[in-house]
């Protein structure tokens, strides 16, 4: 296993960038193309486009041959985590999925409300 991408799942406020840290420097979110300046800017519009970035520097990583790469998304759907398997699959890397629970009770820090929250724990698909 000379190259790894590990795909770091969990609703907001579980701890998924802040576990991506401890896992390498190679890391993926689609909040970071929603962060300016400092400010988190969510808006429905730009989340495909958000999600289309995290998923072109993810490639990059690939390409240049980085390992780890860690992706750290909700990723609550199988429609979600295809676009980094088929990368994975087309750059020979290895794939890992790690769910971060939140047990520590932290909040999300982009004020999702509760009822999204509660849909992406309905829908959180697992495969064990």
């Amino acid at each position: 296993m000379d190259k790894i991408l590990i795909i770091v799942r969990g609703i907001p406020g579980c701890g998924k960038s802040t576990f991506a840290k401890f896992l390498g420097r190679a890391i993926c979110t689609a909040d970071n193309y929603l962060t300016r300046n400092g400010k988190y800017e969510w808006s429905r519009e730009n989340t495909g486009k958000a999600h289309a970035w995290c998923q072109r520097k993810c490639e990059r990583f690939m390409k240049a041959g980085i390992t780890p790469v860690i992706v750290a998304n909700t990723s609550t759907t199988e429609k979600e985590l295809r676009p980094y398997y088929n990368l994975a699959d087309k750059y020979g890397f290895e794939v890992f999925s790690i769910i971060v629970e939140n047990r520590h009770n932290g909040t999300n820090e982009h004020n999702v409300p509760e009822e999204t929250l509660e849909k992406m724990r309905n829908r959180f698909d697992i495969k064990l």
